[in-house]
């Protein structure tokens, strides 16, 4: 069985989704509303707080378009959209974990540099990478030197390069690893969503937890995220806002604390309803209809003791308390030990012992 130790969490194929609420950048620069948003995050029962770690100077030349919806986020150019965002420092990160630890929430956040890899290594439980960064192979092997597991999303790359990273990410000392099948739009559409992909992932890698990460547009019953749990995703990655109407790339697709707590109970009953084996047997519960609703012969005349039992004599019906109709041919031609009258419901003691 596939199984990965995330924080505090086991996560494996028999477990709830290890959710993680990607606050990103929907904090606009203030270190309260994001202590706030990893409050929330909290209320609506994500397992992780997850921010990002950058500076625009190293994440983005001056001169990098955009790639995102304009009608949603109007900036123009990646090095100007990532300005904005880039105000804390390590101080603010370090009090941001700090608050997840009196939360008992998981603090992640992606490291986008090499500066950043250190600055998290201390603060994180496990590192996230993007997938723009899947590629990039020596953040790849700075990551994968703490020995710490990671989570890799893989949007926008062919399998042939999901291989390659993640022999580079063993091969540098990664031990434990989950890969987030993820599709590179904001926002992503329906038809673009490609979750069967969850299931490629899992042929490619059996032994290995595969998760999603998402950005599609929340509708009222989390369709994406609770799929992709049941195609098999069990670390579940979404953006997260206190108000999804804010201008800006990640408020706008992003789930807030009623989205979190939907998908939270509708995937509670997944669980519930999926069960704890996939080994098919009879349940407990199951047991007054394997007596009462399945067959039994049952004698279709009156008979005398002595006779022998043809198939003219003898039906089926309910209830299950007698000699099962999967024994029909050991019956045809039993002699009963005594007379029976029509509708009986034929037992073994019912008949003569064999000669």
């Amino acid at each position: 069985m596939r199984e990965l130790r995330l924080g505090s969490r086991l996560v494996s194929d028999r477990s709830p989704p290890y959710v993680i609420a990607e606050i990103g950048v929907n904090h606009g620069g203030s270190i309260d509303l994001a202590m706030r948003l990893i409050d929330l995050a909290k209320e609506g029962g994500a397992d992780a707080a997850k921010f990002q770690t950058y500076k625009a100077a190293s994440l983005a030349s001056r001169h990098s378009p955009a790639y995102w919806d304009l009608t949603k986020e109007p900036t123009t150019s990646q090095f100007q959209l990532f300005q904005k965002y880039d105000a804390f420092g390590p101080d603010d990160y370090r009090a941001l974990a700090d608050h997840c630890r009196e939360s008992a929430i998981d603090f992640v956040s992606t490291p986008f540099d090499s500066s950043a890899v250190e600055l998290l290594d201390p603060l994180v439980p496990f590192f996230k990478i993007a997938s723009a960064d899947l590629t990039n192979t020596p953040l790849l092997r700075q990551v994968a030197s703490h020995g710490k597991p990671v989570v890799l999303s893989t949007g926008a790359s062919t399998m042939e390069e999901v291989r390659e990273a993640v022999a580079t990410l063993e091969s540098a000392g990664c031990g434990e690893l989950s890969l987030l099948h993820c599709v590179l739009n904001y926002p992503t559409a329906d038809e673009n969503a490609n979750l069967g992909m969850i299931s490629g992932l899992k042929v490619e890698y059996p032994n290995m937890v595969i998760g999603y990460s998402d950005h599609t547009l929340p509708d009222e019953g989390m369709t994406a995220l609770s799929t992709a749990y049941l195609l098999g995703a069990r670390v579940i990655e979404k953006h997260f806002t206190h108000d999804k109407s804010l201008p800006g790339n990640d408020h706008y697709h992003a789930m807030d604390v009623h989205d979190l707590k939907r998908f939270l109970a509708g995937v509670g009953r997944l669980v519930a309803m999926i069960g704890a084996s996939d080994t098919k047997r009879s349940i407990e519960s199951e047991e007054i209809s394997r007596l009462n609703a399945r067959r039994s012969i049952v004698l279709d005349a009156d008979v005398e003791a002595g006779t022998s039992l043809t198939e003219e004599m003898i039906t089926y019906k309910r209830p299950g308390t007698g000699v099962s109709p999967v024994h029909w041919d050991a019956i045809v031609g039993r002699r009963v030990g005594r007379s029976l009258a029509r509708d009986h419901v034929l037992q073994w003691n019912d008949l003569a012992p064999q000669e």
